[in-house]
């Protein structure tokens, strides 16, 4: 017994050691020698942009574009050509977005099952790329475009093995604010929300009375 307990108190200590060791290293190694894992300062950006508002004025945006525009189009089988009923979705979409010059947007590239998984996901990224190029077609800066995102067939709204058009499809959706515009730097979060509210309201109607006046 008195074995074991000397044993286990030596791997403890070693343990601690160890640890020690270990921070002793990080804390002295020359910058940059470690990566970062992408948990350092997660919290501390989730906490600014909550404070700051970007965070919640973001999701009112997002669901604002999601109830005012159609946020989707569908491609034929097997292909990115976009049809009229999708440009006439894009444009309308494109319209959109000009409001918001302060507004990021993802696009998000999706396939049926048919077909590989590796090459499905290259498919939607190149549905989606489509979708970028006509929108930046109608006037929308591509800097603004974020990013091009593909989740080939692992999202499916239809779950089926076959060909399903509603599964072939894009989404486009609001994914921050331009980082350096004027409007984010001065803080006017408010403004981006209810300014196309604002200028968009019908005047007063003129009420003319009975007798005339």
């Amino acid at each position: 017994m008195k074995n074991i307990l000397t044993v286990t108190a030596a791997c403890v200590v070693l343990s601690a050691c160890a640890q020690d060791n270990s921070l002793r290293t990080g804390f002295n190694s020359a910058a940059g020698s470690q990566l970062d894992t992408g948990n350092f300062g997660a919290a501390t950006m989730n906490n600014s942009l909550i404070q700051s508002g970007d965070a919640d004025y973001t999701i009112n945006l997002a669901r604002r574009f999601a109830q005012e525009v159609n946020s989707t189009v569908t491609f034929p089988f097997n292909s990115t050509a976009l049809d009229e009923a999708a440009r006439a979705t894009l444009r309308k979409q494109a319209t959109w977005i000009k409001q918001f010059p302060e507004v990021r947007f993802k696009v998000f590239g999706h396939t049926d099952l048919v077909g590989s998984q590796s090459y499905n996901r290259r498919l939607g990224l190149k549905r989606a790329e489509a979708v970028v190029l006509y929108l930046t077609s109608q006037g929308i800066s591509r800097s603004r475009l974020e990013a091009v995102v593909s989740f080939g067939e692992t999202q499916p709204l239809i779950v089926t093995e076959g060909m399903e058009r509603r599964n072939r499809r894009t989404v486009t959706e609001v994914s921050g604010f331009v980082q350096n515009h004027p409007m984010v730097l001065n803080g006017k979060y408010a403004e981006v929300i209810f300014r196309e509210y604002i200028g968009a309201a019908d005047a007063p109607a003129t009420v003319t009375a009975a007798d005339g006046s």
